[in-house]
């Protein structure tokens, strides 16, 4: 693209029209303004086996996802995108997964495109009702508004999605933490499946 931008002026400090790369082989976000990894330490209570999560800690505060970052100005009718990348791993029987959020403005939505990978997004809104859907290379999701989603990796590589959301959605992922999600993706005679959480406390509101 030719343009009058002036040379050494990038898209994620002045928020200018702009083209980024992805590289698929290796996925990672050519353009970010940050990065946030997050370690097993990071995930402490979201998985059901308390036990296995302590020995897997014990062995290494492990990688479990990274999460490259082109925020906005924070204001309505801006967008933030961004690229995570969730390792392979489990815990007892259930698969690594993201911490997972709601917005802090709920009536905002975020559409997710996966370039490598398998798994799943969990996902239920505030009333309590629930859905799963299947994450793929070159498949799109759609997350409407008031539903928090969480990426799961049932497969034995990295699972990584593009991601872009309103810029002033904000983050909640103390509800998460304390309530959890009323579905959990594990391994059963050798393939994922959907449970039940014990440990759910009910609806957000």
């Amino acid at each position: 693209m030719v343009s009058a931008m002036p040379r050494g002026i990038g898209c994620i400090v002045d928020r200018l029209p702009c083209s980024f790369e992805l590289d698929t082989l290796s996925p990672v976000l050519g353009a970010f303004s940050s990065k946030s990894e997050r370690t097993l330490s990071d995930l402490a209570g979201q998985f059901l086996d308390a036990a296995a999560y302590e020995r897997a800690l014990a062995e290494g505060d492990r990688l479990v996802y990274v999460v490259y970052q082109s925020t906005g100005s924070g204001q309505a009718g801006d967008l933030d995108y961004g690229l995570t990348v969730l390792w392979p791993g489990k815990i007892g029987n259930e698969y690594w997964m993201t911490k997972g959020h709601y917005h802090h403005v709920l009536e905002t939505s975020e559409v997710y495109y996966c370039l490598q990978g398998t798994g799943y997004m969990v996902m239920e809104d505030i009333s309590g009702h629930w859905a799963v859907e299947k994450l793929a290379s070159a498949r799109g999701l759609y997350v409407a508004p008031g539903w928090a989603h969480r990426m799961v990796n049932v497969g034995n590589v990295p699972l990584a999605a593009l991601y872009v959301c309103p810029s002033h959605a904000g983050h909640d992922y103390h509800t998460i933490e304390t309530r959890g999600f009323r579905k959990l993706i594990v391994e059963q005679g050798g393939a994922p499946a959907i449970i039940d959480n014990p440990r759910w406390q009910g609806c957000r509101r």
